[in-house]
């Protein structure tokens, strides 16, 4: 399976993924301007990445903002993990947030409420 890296932008975060790891990173500020656009390569990645059998995915978030659309765009993305881990695929989400950036980690805990994989919110390492 192809890896999918989309450069970071003023106002839409880097995403990097390793398919043979199992694992998708996003780091930084999401709000594009099309948010459907921006999120639809990602998306299609998830999906094809779980078609696979037993296929695994952890999630990196270092997400600093995210405005309603990304939420959005977020809330697709973890629907698909909660479908695969239905059908048994291990799936979780690391979300990590800057302790000086409360409104992130309540965020962070509004999703993590709606989903019943393992969804770990950190503090930034040091």
């Amino acid at each position: 399976m192809s890896n999918l890296e989309l450069s970071a932008t003023a106002s839409t975060p880097h995403v990097i993924s390793d398919g043979d790891a199992g694992i998708l990173e996003m780091r930084g500020d999401s709000y594009p301007e099309n948010s459907f656009e921006f999120f639809a390569p990602i998306v299609e990645w998830v999906q094809n990445h779980l078609k696979t059998p037993d296929s695994s995915l952890r999630l990196d978030l270092h997400l600093l903002y995210l405005n309603t659309s990304s939420v959005r765009a977020m809330m697709d993305i973890f629907d698909l993990l909660e479908d695969a881990h239905d059908d048994s695929h291990a799936v979780a989400v690391q979300w990590f947030y800057d302790e000086d950036n409360e409104r992130i980690a309540e965020l962070a805990e509004e999703f993590k409420e709606d989903c019943s994989f393992p969804f770990d919110i950190l503090p930034n390492p040091a």
